[in-house]
């Protein structure tokens, strides 16, 4: 091959990679100004109570299920995780510090997230984007009717409020489920469980759980709304929407996560 030539082809592979660089920065540009104007729009009368407490009950009441069963499968799964790992250096005292830190720090927040992304932001996707494609929206605009003040910013604030809600629950349900394990099963003294869980437990760890809650919140309406107003294509494209505010959600929770946790720690 020429110099030329794999000249030609190293401009072809860099220009691709530049075309995906600006793509991805233009996408999280148009997300970042869909939500600031979501927000400052929802911010401003006309106001909808009614929409948001509709939006609240969906998102928490009706969350609650999936995200008892996983906390306390997990608190569960974490205890006996711990003392078997323990147990080879003598260390199963540890299992009530390990399990009440991981699940109030990590694991109920993050575990929280990922459940009610892949229960609400689907849904959310699916109804904005049927909306969209039926020209629901578009009629609710004629009728002067703000989509954005009626349909995405009652979602968006009923995440941030009942997100932080749910991983207090998650929390000490998870923290049950592994007491329950280890007090049950592995022998542990059940005042001692209890000793151990209030002394390693602080203040600053809910603190930091509440707020991991309410950013994962944000995200997980954030992408269920940006994605379903954006819908186009028909049938195929709710569905594609749906997919996209799934994943993104993901992607975002645990990055954010990470983010949260090294600011907190590093």
């Amino acid at each position: 091959m020429s110099a030329r030539a794999i000249g030609v082809a190293g401009i072809a592979f860099f220009a691709s990679v530049g075309r995906l660089v600006m793509a991805l920065f233009a996408g999280v540009g148009r997300v970042a100004r869909f939500g600031f104007e979501t927000v400052v729009r929802g911010l401003t009368p006309p106001y909808y109570p009614g929409r948001l407490l509709e939006q609240m009950l969906h998102l928490g009441w009706f969350s609650l299920p999936v995200v008892g069963l996983t906390a306390i499968f997990t608190g569960a799964a974490l205890a006996q995780q711990i003392y078997t790992a323990g147990s080879r250096f003598s260390a199963q005292s540890t299992v009530p510090a390990v399990v009440v830190i991981g699940m109030v720090r990590e694991l109920g927040p993050v575990l929280v997230g990922l459940m009610v992304a892949g229960r609400v932001s689907s849904s959310m996707a699916a109804e904005l984007g049927t909306m969209r494609v039926t020209e629901q929206m578009d009629a609710m605009t004629t009728l002067r009717t703000d989509p954005y003040r009626y349909l995405l910013a009652p979602r968006l604030f009923a995440a941030v409020i009942t997100m932080p809600l749910l991983v207090l629950v998650a929390n000490a349900i998870g923290i049950m489920g592994g007491y329950l394990l280890a007090v049950h099963k592995l022998g542990f003294n059940a005042a001692n469980y209890l000793s151990m869980t209030r002394k390693f437990i602080s203040a600053d760890d809910f603190q930091m759980a509440l707020a991991k809650a309410a950013v994962f919140g944000f995200f997980i309406a954030l992408m269920g709304c940006y994605h379903g107003f954006r819908t186009e294509g028909g049938a195929a494209g709710v569905g594609r929407a749906t997919t996209d505010a799934v994943v993104s959600a993901f992607i975002l929770i645990l990055s954010s996560n990470l983010i949260i946790t090294v600011m907190a720690f590093g």
